[in-house]
């Protein structure tokens, strides 16, 4: 691709969005990462709608699942059922180690579900590995 592929991570911890975005600077691969901080508004901003009219369809979507006004289940499920952004692939990163978190998840076609490590290094190592593989190794659906 000859643009910056987007990135879209609705957490609500901004903790998490820093060290996020910390990793991602290490990273080769460049990237516009938008943040949201809950579900109501992940999804104005995948539907593009007030003050997201202009933004860009992102290439991946990083979920939480312990939203507020509403929780990654119902995001993940809106955006799946929904033809224009079905094909977006969605990473659950989420504190959750619940059986039921991850089945529902991978139930909702989830495109994969990852648990945040506490310890620092291991955070950074996760995240630059979703960053290689979903935009380093697989082929994403164009934009």
């Amino acid at each position: 691709m000859n643009r910056p592929l987007e990135l879209l991570m609705v957490e609500d911890n901004p903790a998490d969005v820093r060290l996020t975005r910390e990793a991602l600077k290490e990273g080769n691969i460049s990237n516009t990462m938008h943040v949201v901080k809950d579900g109501v508004e992940a999804m104005a901003f995948l539907r593009r709608m007030g003050i997201y009219a202009e933004v860009a369809k992102p290439d991946l979507i990083l979920l939480d699942l312990n939203l507020p006004r509403m929780d990654g289940r119902e995001v993940l499920a809106e955006i799946k059922s929904d033809p224009e952004l079905r094909r977006i692939p969605v990473v659950i990163l989420t504190t959750s180690r619940a059986k039921s978190d991850v089945f529902t998840s991978y139930d909702l076609h989830a495109n994969s579900f990852v648990v945040k490590p506490v310890d620092l290094e291991q955070f950074f190592a996760v995240i630059r590995s979703i960053e290689s593989f979903w935009f380093g190794t697989v082929t994403l659906p164009p934009g």
